[in-house]
């Protein structure tokens, strides 16, 4: 199964080639002759959240409005939660990289005027099906990166608190690949699979986050004992029912409010912050009036043409949905429900614990992208921004610095490999053909534990501290399990790595959600045994694993205008 060994040297590595990760590369590439590895366990022409495209840019600073006014609306929606610092120097750069995107080949609607085409306060319309292949396609052409697509990344190699490469395998040749670099950026996305979905069994991929992040950067930095940061910050999506389509091309888009089943807008009852609009719906159904619709019915037919266009560019089952049933949203209205809980730094504050350049407190480790924590709401412009900030510091650091010395032939990297190729060797030679079906009975398991246990759907996203009591205690029975399992496979190993991170990143929420004793998200955060918000609760939970334990701390507030660095 695995392989011969390859052993290359970089300045820079890039662990995944997403949004993030790709314009990472592009920042680097074109500012400086470092050499670049970007190692992606897909195909970076279509992999990440990106990979079917999208039809909006997110966060784009209109010209009648300020950066501070995004960073005022993130804050808020976060009730609070939030490093203003990191939001403020990533608003300050979006605008730039949208220009970019532009002149790479990416269609962004225009009115007559030739202004950009707003959708709503923040937002502007794009034909972005092809966003990823154009990103891609910018990577691959520079002349001193590298794209490695079908690698498996799944470990750092980390000494003194400093890391120096990385160690994984291809998914179809088996070569085990041990990278050396003086420079590593995290870009694998957050983290999906660890609760129950809403559609199981053989659907269990068809949710609305990406399927195929399954938390590797966040783990890979925990078990090294990288600081993390407000991963009880979950994001929970509000969706179309069955399709899991996005809603917010239907509510912004043509104006539809939230109703129930007797027609009544309840948004106004609960609020429309994020977490308030998932909140709103599961309450109405718990409380007997769903099901919970966007009212869409009587939309003009103009404005139904536009959605079914819209939806073909991120989430086609929508539109061949109402194309097959012959009932379009103006005829119907759209029933919506929450899916499960993600840990997801894109859309809340949940992620590795950054300063503003995006360096963790991994020294040389950077984190851009979903996985970096504090910067909630940066969607896909505040993705390439991470990108950007952390590619420009690594780019000073490589002209300052020049190329570090080599740490591959000290004993301690050595042994360092040496201890992963033993686990690789151990979890190879199942030689049966049912070790896919144990690997997936387990992640069952743990998705059954996380859904009763640490508030999944099933309980209303509600959960209390002996629940995350008995969470714990379920989750270090089945991590001690899946160390005995063994893969048939080069896919099945793959299958294995993706639910060992999935099991260390549900063992850290599960701390982060004993250590926040309130209530300040609803169904977010939902802590039945302190239902209210609090005013002690304005801090960041953080976390460091030690000693097979997760230390769980607070850290205080960086107020408006204010900076944090490692250093103060």
């Amino acid at each position: 199964m695995l392989g011969k060994k390859e052993r290359l040297r970089t300045d820079v590595l890039i662990i995944g080639g997403g949004t993030a990760g790709c314009y990472a590369a592009l920042t680097i590439g074109k500012a400086s002759d470092a050499r670049i590895i970007v190692a992606e366990k897909a195909h970076i022409k279509r992999s990440g959240c990106l990979a079917a495209g999208v039809n909006a840019i997110n966060c784009y600073i209109l010209p009648n409005r300020t950066v501070q006014d995004y960073v005022d609306y993130a804050t808020k929606d976060a009730e609070g939660i939030v490093r203003d610092d990191l939001l403020r120097t990533m608003c300050e750069r979006v605008n730039g990289t949208v220009h970019e995107l532009e002149r790479l080949g990416l269609v962004i609607l225009k009115d007559d005027q030739g202004n950009y085409v707003a959708r709503g306060n923040r937002n502007i319309k794009i034909n972005g099906e092809n966003i990823k292949p154009i990103l891609a396609s910018a990577v691959e052409s520079l002349e001193n990166c590298q794209v490695i697509n079908q690698l498996v990344i799944t470990d750092y190699i980390v000494k003194d608190n400093r890391i120096y490469g990385a160690v994984g395998f291809h998914k179809e040749t088996g070569t085990i690949y041990e990278i050396e670099a003086t420079y590593v950026i995290c870009a694998t996305g957050g983290t999906s699979g660890i609760y129950k979905p809403n559609n199981p069994g053989f659907s269990r991929h068809k949710m609305w986050y990406s399927p195929f992040n399954t938390g590797a950067g966040y783990a890979m930095g925990i078990l090294q004992g990288a600081e993390m940061t407000t991963l009880e910050m979950r994001f929970i999506a509000l969706r179309c029912k069955d399709t899991i389509a996005p809603t917010g091309t239907i509510a912004q888009g043509v104006g539809a409010k939230q109703i129930n089943s007797l027609g009544e807008n309840y948004e106004s009852v609960y609020g429309i912050t994020t977490s308030q609009r998932v909140y709103g719906t599961v309450q109405e159904q718990v409380e007997g009036r769903g099901p919970c619709y966007l009212g869409t019915k009587g939309i003009s037919p103009d404005q139904e043409q536009d959605l079914l266009k819209a939806y073909l560019n991120m989430a086609p089952s929508q539109t061949l949905r109402w194309v097959e049933r012959g009932q379009g949203p103006a005829t119907e209205n759209v029933e919506i429900e929450g899916t499960e809980p993600y840990i997801v730094g894109g859309h809340t504050a949940s992620g590795y614990w950054v300063d503003t350049h995006r360096e963790t407190t991994i020294t040389n480790l950077f984190a851009a992208g979903d996985v970096a924590g504090g910067a909630p709401q940066k969607y896909v412009t505040g993705a390439l921004a991470e990108g950007e900030i952390a590619g420009d510091e690594i780019v000073r650091r490589y002209q300052e610095q020049g190329e570090a010395s080599s740490a591959g032939n000290e004993p301690w990297y050595k042994e360092a490999i040496d201890a992963i190729l033993k686990r690789y060797a151990e979890q190879q030679g199942a030689n049966d053909d049912s070790a896919l079906v144990r690997i997936e009975e387990h992640e069952q398991r743990l998705q059954d534990i996380m859904d009763v246990y640490a508030g999944g759907i099933s309980q209303a996203y509600k959960y209390t501290e002996e629940s995350l009591g008995i969470a714990k205690s379920k989750l270090q029975t089945l991590a001690k399990d899946v160390e005995q399992l063994q893969a048939n496979t080069l896919h099945e190993l793959s299958y294995l790595y993706e639910l060992r991170d999935r099991i260390v990143v549900a063992q850290a929420l599960v701390a982060h959600l004993g250590g926040r004793k309130e209530t300040r998200w609803h169904s977010f955060g939902e802590h039945s045994d302190y239902p209210n918000c609090s005013d002690d609760g304005l801090v960041y939970i953080n976390s460091v694993y030690q000693d097979g334990e997760f230390q769980v701390f607070q850290r205080p507030l960086v107020e408006k205008g204010d900076t944090y660095e490692h250093t103060n």
